[in-house]
């Protein structure tokens, strides 16, 4: 937690400056950054009122009421007059669009400035991580969607799953698990018998899967993981449902899949999706006893 609000405040004064956030002119304007802000909403939308305004931004109502009244001096809007007269519509005027439209050119250029020195690829990664940070501290839900398996997929899939079981005590004989089956995935993969998907969310992986051919027509389902922060959202059923979904269609006999009994909230997925235990046996792989498990759902009759 400390580390967490140490970070935090530290980007925050690192992007007050880099955001002109103290500057009391946004971009060599006439206007302060709240300003520019409200402007940008009055743009952007239909007829807003200023209660509306007022509580997207956050601001005090008597602080927004005196921004609009500049503005309307200034001539970059217009209020009508609605059914209530405290809830007047505003509307931007070619002037006020005008105004707009040079602070938008200004600010495009400034984060371009410091964007074009970046490489594609470190792009892709300001994109991926400003979408999780907005995601992560917004409290919202952000939008995640399935995808097949990409270039640096698989090594983070083994990361990511060798630190979530720390808690568990497997470590480093998990570690080196995860690093054997999705180095044998990548070396010796079969297009169209076998696939790998991955939830993502604001451009980070929110979880992922893998179906493997077994041999004898039989299907593996391995590595489900979520994340901690994308749980409870039904990730971990539409990866399974994928798997099963691709198993039907490839032919397989049948989807089997290994898990532990300690796992229950994956023991839950796998039972919703239609898995039932076949089998268990304690076993010493990760260090100390464990007890094991065979899923499997029949896919023919």
């Amino acid at each position: 937690m400390e580390d967490a609000i140490v970070a935090v405040r530290a980007f925050n004064r690192f992007y007050t400056r880099f955001a002109g956030v103290l500057d009391a002119h946004y971009m060599g304007s006439e206007l302060s950054l709240t300003e520019a802000r409200l402007l940008y909403e009055i743009v952007h939308r239909t007829a807003p009122v200023a209660a509306e305004l007022q509580a997207e931004l956050g601001l005090d109502a008597g602080y927004v009421s005196r921004i609009l009244r500049r503005f309307q001096a200034k001539g970059w809007i217009a209020r009508g007059r609605g059914e209530d007269g405290r809830r007047r519509p505003i509307a931007v005027t070619q002037a006020g669009r005008a105004m707009f439209a040079a602070i938008d050119v200004n600010t495009r250029a400034a984060v371009a400035e410091r964007v074009e020195r970046l490489g594609e690829g470190d792009q892709a990664t300001l994109v991926a991580a400003l979408g999780a940070v907005t995601a992560l501290l917004s409290g919202e839900e952000a939008p995640w969607h399935i995808r097949t398996f990409r270039a640096g997929d698989l090594a983070l899939i083994a990361s990511r799953q060798s630190a979530l079981y720390v808690p568990y005590g497997w470590e480093r004989p998990m570690e080196i698990l995860q690093g054997e089956v999705t180095t044998a995935f990548l070396r010796d993969f079969k297009p169209g018998r076998e696939q790998c998907w991955i939830a993502e969310c604001a451009g980070q992986m929110a979880g992922a899967v893998l179906i493997v051919d077994a041999g004898d027509n039989v299907g593996q389902l391995r590595l489900l993981h979520v994340e901690p922060w994308a749980r409870g959202r039904g990730i971990g059923q539409a990866l399974v449902a994928e798997c099963v979904s691709f198993a039907r269609e490839a032919g397989y006999d049948l989807v089997r899949l290994w898990t532990h009994s300690v796992l229950l909230s994956a023991r839950r997925i796998y039972e919703g999706a239609g898995f039932s235990i076949v089998s268990t046996a304690v076993h010493h792989e990760f260090g100390k006893p464990e007890q094991g498990e065979i899923w499997e759902l029949a896919l023919t009759d």
